[in-house]
């Protein structure tokens, strides 16, 4: 066994770089664009971890993983012991080492990144996942559950609804999830690309807790094919995790034209149904030559990127801010750029035109420009009079964001809900409803995998502790 480095040592490591698949092959396919790190990258960076006492990663991290200890038993080379500790704490790590906001979370937190930078604690993550799926390495179950043995329904297969699901699993709970879809995974099969997250990935994940006991049944609308009431009946415990899939709408003119889509629309044709991707498909899509993305978040760069990569000419970010208030990943910002995607700042649209037949033709436009910081604390955008223009574009997907879907709360009227149409919960998720709890974006409306996967693994600790209760 070699020496520990001293902490100069340490500090001498400079951050990985992870190889990255080369644009120019990205565009002809939806092949993951991170490759990860070989044995030796990932040992090295574990190294640069210096084990600091106040721990502020874990406080950064929603689902609070014992990041110095999955990566310290990593930097000894201690593979299935960081995989025991990372598996023990987060349902999802091969998922959230590829999709979650590792930058504005644990990595934020990190003591190196005061003067230097963060430890790659993502990368790290998503190795140690990696290689334990690959190993046949399982989830720790918890066997001093007082509760153990009872019913709890989890609806939706999404990241909070897996998450809830394998933690009351490890804790011997017999779990069924109800799926409306006819596969699972949620929105991180319909939402998010296989560029940046692979379907592989996902089966992988989800077969892990079926092994853990989990059943899933998809093809199941709760608050149509079944009833919230029903559930409560035949189960001790439900967990609502439904999301949130709502469209917002532009509100503008020319929106129901052929060639416009939400992004959710788009981008579970494809991802979901293989539009465009697959000549078997039978899902129809329009593969635009010009295309108009609406909004600045990771959803609009998904579906810019996939326009990319389905052929479009120009695939183009409209987006009414500068891209400093961009809320998309600086990663995924970079990677849009790369591509040949084009960025459109300081632009609002006003109108869609059409070509006398009923299909998008145009996107008229108006410049902004940065006036006072409004609630969110970002510069609000300010319309420069008189300054538009006209773009000629043939497919519109509107990515501005989404709203809870009324389909199970409607046939659930006691359920207590916000002016938005979100489920009212309290900090470990429970409703107004005895023994109903909720969580990610059905109660946040959108918002991060990572904060819908915290939200299933308070809400399921607190169910235990609801089953256990006299």
């Amino acid at each position: 066994m070699t020496a520990p480095l001293s902490v100069k040592e340490q500090l001498a490591i400079p951050r990985v770089k992870m190889a990255e698949l080369d644009p120019e092959l990205r565009r002809a396919g939806f092949a993951e664009v991170n490759r990860g790190l070989r044995l030796e990258e990932a040992l090295r960076e574990a190294q640069r971890c210096i084990q600091c006492k106040s721990r502020p990663c874990v406080q950064g991290c929603p689902v609070e993983v014992a990041i110095p200890e999955f990566i310290g038993a990593l930097a000894e080379n201690d593979l299935p012991g960081a995989a025991a500790i990372l598996r023990r704490d987060n349902a999802l790590p091969a998922v959230c080492g590829r999709v979650c906001p590792q930058e504005s979370q644990c990595e934020a937190q990190c003591v190196r990144g005061i003067k230097g930078e963060a430890v790659a604690i993502g990368y790290l993550e998503r190795f140690v996942a990696d290689w334990a799926l690959e190993h046949g390495e399982r989830s720790p179950v918890d066997a001093n559950s007082s509760s153990a043995g009872r019913a709890v329904a989890v609806v939706g297969c999404g990241p909070a609804g897996l998450t809830a699901a394998g933690e009351l699993a490890r804790k011997g709970h017999q779990v069924t999830i109800f799926e409306a879809l006819h596969d699972t995974g949620g929105v991180l099969r319909y939402g998010i690309p296989e560029f940046r997250l692979p379907k592989t990935i996902i089966d992988a994940e989800v077969a892990e807790l079926q092994a853990l006991g989990v059943r899933i049944e998809c093809n199941v609308i709760v608050g149509k094919t079944l009833t919230l009431e029903q559930l409560r009946a035949e189960y001790d415990a439900v967990f609502v995790a439904n999301g949130a899939g709502l469209p917002m709408m532009l509100d503008i003119p020319g929106e129901n034209f052929k060639g416009v889509y939400s992004a959710n629309e788009y981008l579970t044709r494809v991802n979901l149904m293989g539009a465009g991707r697959d000549s078997a498909a039978t899902t129809p899509i329009v593969i635009g030559r010009h295309v108009a993305v609406i909004g600045g978040g990771n959803t609009a760069m998904d579906c810019v990127r996939t326009a990319r990569r389905l052929g479009a000419e120009r695939a183009m970010i409209i987006y009414r801010r500068s891209e400093a208030e961009m809320p998309a990943r600086l990663e995924e910002i970079k990677h849009a750029k790369e591509e040949g995607v084009e960025f459109l700042m300081l632009t609002a649209p006003l109108a869609i035109g059409e070509d006398g037949k009923g299909w998008v033709a145009s996107l008229r436009c108006q410049r902004m420009e940065l006036g006072a910081p409004d609630a969110s604390g970002r510069c609000r955008p300010v319309a420069v009079a008189g300054a538009f223009f006209d773009l000629p574009v043939d497919v519109v997907i509107n990515a501005i964001g989404t709203r809870a879907n009324p389909l199970l709360t409607a046939s659930a009227p006691e359920l207590g809900l916000t002016r938005w149409g979100n489920i009212l919960s309290d900090e470990q998720g429970a409703t107004n409803l005895t023994g109903v709890y909720a969580g990610g974006d059905i109660v946040r409306g959108g918002a991060t995998v990572i904060l819908a996967m915290g939200d299933g693994k308070r809400a399921a600790a607190a169910i235990d502790d609801y089953l256990a209760s006299p």
